[in-house]
């Protein structure tokens, strides 16, 4: 394991240095207007330059956020941060590629600059959640094919949507949260290992995995309106993304305080379960976030979204092991998959809403196809509620096809396997942290 980690890491690395080397270049300082003229950039909103505090709030959403929220498990504490990290050394270079190749491309040359490191941590971020429903059940080498087939199909997914499509999705309710949700539930699905039912799962112990949980959720409070916003850069949009995100998150917060102490019986509230609700709430907001859903309905969405979590662990969670036989280690169908479904269809449902009385000069930069007369309100609303099965679709397709390439011979760990992250990283004691 250790040989195959290792040599898979170098051949990786030296292919895309390769590829950076051949295709990839600085987008020329001279020309800020390069993308709106002669890019195809309809994936990302554009931006004049290259703002730093933007970028690094996206970037630790993504590697410090999403890293800490998979360390809740006491078994796996070590190892899920370094599998993440990981993750996100090799997935931001594939997604500057892959992406690069269809949004960024003039002259064959790829030309990076601030919103093609954005795209590339959006890209990571769907993976990250995919990882959450294998965490345990699949070693590094699985986790970094599973990224490269990831990235792929997720790039493929987004460019279907955002420019075939023309469908608005700023935040990523159903590019980074619903495919990610789904790509790793399917792939989990097809490794399912029976002799997994049987053993007695490690119980958590101790304070050190709520610890890990506090810090994942704050980061989350602090980052993830950036995150949201990141693309809703242009002119006055961003305030209306990143107030919705901050009023579903108080609410969905309240929602968990709501329904945990009925839901279980010792009436603790756990920190892990704030986690999942302010998870569920930015999902939420990922599509309608830069839409007109006023102060009042951002609550509603997000109380709403908080509920998910709790309701989906205790009733939902069971069914899909026992009956679905689907191993979701981190939970990621109740945090991100049901929470992004419920964003795409609020979102068709604001869509379908929209005027340009009620938008004024925002309408050109929410719905741009709407305010050219492309398209009206109605048939925006429908590519957006179509574009939900098609991402349900690739997802399924595509986590079919990584699980079956992950569960070869030469790359599954032995059946008796344990802490299967931690036997190629370090030794971890069976007594505790």
């Amino acid at each position: 394991s250790r040989l195959q980690l290792s040599g898979l890491c170098f051949l990786l690395q030296i292919l895309t240095i390769i590829l950076f080397a051949v295709f990839v270049r600085y987008s020329p300082e001279s020309s800020p207007s390069l993308c709106s003229q002669q890019l195809n950039c309809s994936l990302r909103n554009k931006d004049s330059g290259f703002q730093h505090p933007r970028f690094r709030d996206v970037h630790l959403q993504a590697l410090l956020g999403f890293g800490l929220l998979v360390a809740f498990l006491g078994r796996y504490q070590p190892g899920s941060v370094a599998i993440s990290i990981l993750v996100v050394a090799f997935a931001i270079q594939w997604a500057v590629l892959i992406q690069g190749f269809l949004y960024f491309f003039l002259n064959g040359k790829i030309y990076v600059g601030a919103q093609s490191m954005v795209s590339a941590d959006f890209c990571t971020a769907a993976i990250l959640i995919s990882t959450g429903a294998v965490l345990g059940r699949v070693n590094p080498v699985q986790m970094l094919l599973l990224t490269l087939l990831g990235v792929t199909l997720f790039t493929l997914n987004e460019y279907l949507l955002l420019s075939v499509m023309g469908v608005s999705d700023s935040g990523g309710s159903l590019t980074v949260h619903t495919f990610g949700a789904y790509f790793g539930l399917m792939v989990s699905r097809i490794l399912h290992q029976p002799h997994m039912d049987k053993r007695k799962e490690q119980q958590d112990t101790g304070h050190q995995p709520d610890f890990f949980a506090v810090i994942g959720t704050i980061y989350l409070w602090i980052f993830w309106p950036s995150f949201t916003s990141a693309t809703t850069v242009r002119d006055n949009a961003e305030p209306w993304a990143v107030l919705n995100t901050y009023f579903s998150l108080v609410a969905s917060t309240l929602a968990t305080f709501v329904l945990s102490p009925v839901l279980h019986e010792e009436g603790t509230l756990r920190m892990v379960q704030i986690q999942d609700a302010t998870l569920a709430g930015v999902a939420v907001m990922g599509m309608a976030g830069e839409m007109l859903i006023t102060p009042f309905g951002a609550l509603i969405a997000g109380f709403l979204a908080g509920l998910i979590p709790p309701l989906g662990f205790r009733f939902l969670t069971p069914v899909l092991c026992s009956r679905l036989k689907t191993q979701d280690t981190c939970g990621v169908h109740n945090v991100h998959g049901l929470p992004g479904i419920l964003g795409a269809l609020l979102g068709m449902l604001l869509t379908a809403l929209a005027t340009a009385d009620a938008y004024g000069g925002r309408l050109e930069l929410v719905f741009p196809l709407v305010a050219q007369g492309s398209r009206t309100a109605t048939d925006q609303a429908l590519s957006q509620l179509c574009a939900l099965p098609i991402t349900l679709l690739l997802a399924t397709l595509g986590g079919s096809l990584t699980g079956a390439i992950l569960k070869m011979k030469g790359l599954r760990s032995p059946p008796d396997t344990r802490y299967l992250e931690n036997t190629v990283l370090w030794e971890v004691k069976l007594g505790g942290c």
